[in-house]
């Protein structure tokens, strides 16, 4: 069984994901990480609980989920994966973050591409890949059938659903992914989101705003 393990980070509130297996197997999901302390918070963790990361995944690459990675990386010497489609966005972090007027600093280490043909896998434990482009051009979400959760990056929020006014977002593109990729999931699947509380597939079908009717 996986434990999903939440942690919000830097000015934008964001939502990093620390999963663990029976083994103490562990990926890192989105690292927000804006400053030494938030590190500290996340490390401490894995020390405490002792957590061997595997790898780091990304289900998109806008500042406020990349923060962390380069401290990350440093920390522990894994691989980091996005999709190919979020490359663009990924290389451009640097200079959003100035014009955002924040600190953000890549790491050089290379990375890795995933796609949603792919499966992630940590221990025994197994994460398939959809493909949700919309927030972003390579925004990907990781489910796990078996735990029945789905980890689904800033596609959608409680009631709500991810900005498109970015570069490389659209709006129908991402109507279309949630409807496709995350409202055919069972109703009862648990959505960890990339910025506020969790939710369920059915509650959003009857009350999100943007997805009724």
């Amino acid at each position: 069984m996986i434990e999903v393990h939440s942690f919000t980070f830097n000015p934008f509130q964001e939502n990093t994901y620390l999963l663990s297996d029976s083994n103490k197997n562990a990926i890192v999901i989105d690292p927000g990480m804006y400053d030494a302390q938030e590190l500290k918070q996340l490390t401490d963790f894995i020390t405490d609980k002792n957590l061997a990361v595997q790898k780091v995944l990304l289900t998109h690459a806008h500042l406020d989920h990349v923060f962390g990675l380069k401290a990350l990386l440093e920390v522990y010497d894994v691989p980091f994966y996005l999709h190919k489609e979020e490359l663009p966005v990924y290389t451009t972090a640097e200079t959003v973050a100035k014009n955002y007027g924040v600190e953000l600093s890549l790491p050089q280490k290379e990375y890795q591409f995933i796609s949603e043909n792919d499966t992630v896998s940590f221990g025994e434990e197994e994460l398939e890949i959809r493909f949700t482009p919309g927030h972003s051009p390579g925004s990907i979400c990781f489910y796990s059938q078996k735990s029945n959760w789905v980890i689904g990056g800033d596609v959608l929020f409680q009631q709500s659903i991810g900005r498109t006014d970015l570069p490389g977002g659209d709006f129908d593109t991402l109507i279309k992914s949630i409807q496709t990729q995350i409202f055919t999931m069972p109703d009862d699947t648990r959505i960890y989101s990339g910025h506020g509380p969790s939710t369920i597939v059915g509650l959003e079908k009857m009350n999100n705003p943007f997805l009724r009717g």
